[in-house]
Formats: structure tokens, C-alpha cells, sequence
């Protein structure tokens, strides 16, 4: 996806270890559809060449102030005008407190402070530097200045130590610095989201369970996030990474789902059930491993091989939530083998959901990409094939305009 597509980006480097992988990064921004110009201190140069920049984005790198190429000598002004932001990968301890006093005694520096585009820094230091009183005000003093901040995160250092100071990896920065660009309609909102299958024991090694992979629900995770949203995720069991900044509480069975969600549910503004919950527990699950030399009661008496299994209902979580005497905006999902229209209008009338996301489940399940139909009290909206990334943010897009004012609730 060109997520950055029509972005100019000025990527600073400044002296770190983990200059190296501001070079996946570059690369990463390019194939998303920035465009990337490369700034360098001359620490940075200690680290990586300027040549490995130069040939990874197609552009002269710039490492001095008084560079003849730009023909009024103002680099700091000009580079940073072209951008749409500039991006410091990684953001050194030295660096984070020049600009956090207004000194700027190198091309990057004196950059960053005559910009008139957003800052983004990505911190990378020792721990014992990350922690230190002085990096603290200088970090919040940015924060108070509108830098914004990427991390850090915590981990192995090269200095062979473990703490918090290690620089994100590079799909992390790329992940907030796509983030960044994307409207932020649901800032200040709070959004509860189920994704994945869930999984009903049959004995502690079998389970009763469907095809979602979660890659609808995580999708809108994310896209709730990018837009600004407080974001809970509570997920069945699949193997996908949590969204960056999503907060994720990992359930088996829809009976633990319902509960976490009926929990949390009173805290949020909105509610999306993207998860493909089963409609029956067994209710005679077993505590041991059953063997295939199980047997049943046969018509006539005599027991033959087989297995009986009991079902019991489970909760509707959807229409609990939107039963709720001051219940969030409540959107579920319809996955459908035929019928899509008439089971998803259904769906919307006996659940009393504000709106019902249906789909052919034939043509998601697993899938990258998907089509979507939005059905509320208004009507249909189709939201047409994409990825579901795409789709996730054009749903978000649709519930903030739909979302109650929070004095309303």
C-alpha cells in the first residue's frame, strides 16, 4: 500500500549504533511512497556512510551547514520547506538536549529548530542515558514543544546491557510515522474491539473452533488507533502481531470474551464485534485427553465407537452490550455463506446494533483483502474490494461520522 504516497520526507541521522537501521528504514518509507532526503551529523557518518544513504533514496545526502550546493547556502531552510516532516532516526542523547535548549550548531540541528513542518524523533541510547534526570526534562520539554516522540522501547543494548533506551526497529517507526499522517477524527474516544475466533474445549487437547484468521479485526485496531482512539483489543486465539499502541487481552472461549468485553465495555464509545464467536460451548467437555477407543450407547443397546457431545448456548455479546442501559455505539459484523442482505438487516433489527458490517465469509476468511456492505437504520453503504487495511480505515472514517457526542451519552 502507498500509505505515504505524494509525502516528502527529511530523514536525520544522528551519531548511534542504530544508525544502521535508519537504512531499512529509508527503504521502508520508499515502498510505502515517500519520498526521502537524508540529513547526516557528522557523527552519523561514524556510523554509516552517507553513500549507503545516498544509494538507498536516490538523493545527495547533505552533512554540512555551509553546503554550496543549495545556491543560498540555507540548507536548513530549504530542505526543511520541501518537507512534510522531518523524521530523526536515530535521535541521540546530545541531539534531544540541543533541541531541547534551542542550540543548533550543525546542518540537522539548526534544521529542526527553523522548521515550520511537524518533528518526529526516535530516541536510541544506554539505559543509564535514557534514564538520567537531565534526558527526562529534555524529553518532556520536547513533548511540550510538539516533538513527537517514537518510543523508545526496551531490550538488548550494544553496550550489552537490558533496559528501556533501545531505538524502535525500523516497521515500528514506519508504523507511527504512518499513523501520524492519518486524520485523527476519533481523537479522545474510546474504542472496545473483538477480533479472531474463539475456541470451545471438547477435552484439553481439541477444541471446537472456525477459519478467522483476525486480520479484519487487528486491521481495525490499527485504524481506530491511527485515528487518534484509546484502543482495546480482545482477541482469540490467532497468530498476528498486536497493532502498535492497541492494548490486547488475549481470551480462548466466547464465554471469556463476553465477560472481558461486559467488563469494559461501559468505558467505551464504541464497540466492534469483528469476532467470529461460536454459538455453542460443549457442555460435556471432557478433563482428560479422549482416546478413540471412546464409546457410545448404540440404538439397541450395546456400545460402539463414537463420541456424544452436549451444547449449551453461549452469550450473545453483541446484543448484551447494546441491551446495556447507557450501551457505546454498538457496530457488529455479519459473515455470510448467502442471503448477505437479508441476514445482515436482520442481524442490525434483532441485535439493536447502530450498524452491522457484513461480508461473504467464502470471500474473507484469511484473506488479505475484502469487500464490505455498512448497514444502518439509514440504509447501505458498500465499501468496494481493498485490502483490509484500506476498508478498516474507511469503516473508522464511517463510525466517527456516526459517533454521538460524548455529552450524549
Amino acid at each position: 500500500m502507498n500509505d505515504l504516497a505524494g509525502k516528502h520526507l527529511v530523514l536525520g541521522l544522528t551519531g548511534g549504533i542504530a544508525a544502521y537501521k535508519s537504512a531499512e528504514l529509508a527503504r521502508r518509507l520508499q515502498d510505502r511512497g515517500a519520498t526521502v532526503q537524508v540529513v547526516m551529523t557528522e557523527s552519523a557518518t561514524r556510523f554509516i556512510t552517507a553513500v549507503t544513504m545516498q544509494a538507498l533514496t536516490g538523493r545527495p545526502v547533505f552533512t554540512d551547514q555551509w553546503d554550496a550546493r543549495q545556491p543560498n547556502n540555507m540548507a536548513h531552510i530549504d530542505l526543511s520547506r520541501e518537507a512534510d516532516a522531518i523524521v530523526v532516526v536515530p535521535a541521540s542523547t546530545d541531539f534531544l538536549a540541543k533541541l531541547a535548549n534551542g542550540l543548533c550548531d550543525d546542518l540537522l540541528t539548526t534544521m529542526c529548530i527553523a522548521r515550520d513542518c511537524p518533528l518526529l524523533v526516535a530516541p536510541a541510547m544506554n539505559l543509564q542515558m535514557w534514564s538520567h534526570p537531565a534526558t527526562r526534562r529534555n524529553v518532556a520539554r520536547l513533548v511540550d514543544d510538539g516533538v513527537v516522540v517514537l518510543g523508545p522501547a526496551s531490550g538488548d543494548q550494544a553496550c550489552g546491557e537490558v533496559g528501556s533506551g533501545r531505538m524502535l526497529e525500523p516497521h515500528e517507526i514506519l508504523d507511527d510515522v504512518i499513523a501520524f499522517f492519518q486524520p485523527k477524527r476519533l481523537a479522545g474516544r474510546r474504542l472496545l474491539i473483538t477480533a479472531g475466533p474463539t475456541r470451545e474445549p471438547v477435552d484439553p487437547v481439541r477444541s471446537i473452533t472456525n477459519h478467522s484468521s483476525g486480520k479484519m479485526g487487528y486491521a481495525i485496531a490499527r485504524a481506530a488507533h491511527e485515528a487518534g482512539a484509546d484502543v482495546m483489543l480482545v482477541s482469540g486465539p490467532v497468530s498476528l502481531a498486536t497493532p502498535r499502541g492497541v492494548v490486547r487481552i488475549d481470551v480462548e472461549t466466547a464465554r471469556q470474551m463476553h465477560d472481558v468485553v461486559m467488563r469494559e465495555a461501559t468505558r467505551a464509545d464504541c464497540f466492534v464485534a469483528v469476532a467470529a464467536v461460536a454459538d455453542w460451548h460443549v457442555l460435556n467437555a471432557a478433563d482428560h485427553k479422549l482416546k478413540k477407543t471412546t464409546t457410545v450407547e448404540a440404538g439397541d443397546g450395546h456400545a460402539v465407537p463414537g463420541l456424544e457431545l452436549r451444547f449449551e448456548a453461549n452469550p450473545d455479546i453483541l446484543a448484551a452490550v447494546a441491551a446495556l442501559p447507557s450501551p457505546p455505539y454498538c457496530v457488529g459484523f455479519a459473515a455470510e455463506t448467502e442471503d448477505l442482505h437479508g441476514n445482515a438487516e436482520s442481524k442490525l433489527a434483532r441485535k439493536k446494533a447502530q450498524m452491522i458490517v457484513g461480508n461473504l465469509a467464502t470471500e474473507a476468511f484469511g484473506r488479505d483483502d475484502n469487500a464490505l456492505t455498512l448497514y444502518t437504520a439509514a440504509g447501505r453503504t458498500v465499501l468496494e474490494r481493498a485490502d483490509k487495511l484500506v476498508l478498516a480505515r474507511q469503516l473508522v472514517a464511517a463510525i466517527a461520522d456516526r459517533l454521538p457526542s460524548t455529552e450524549s451519552r
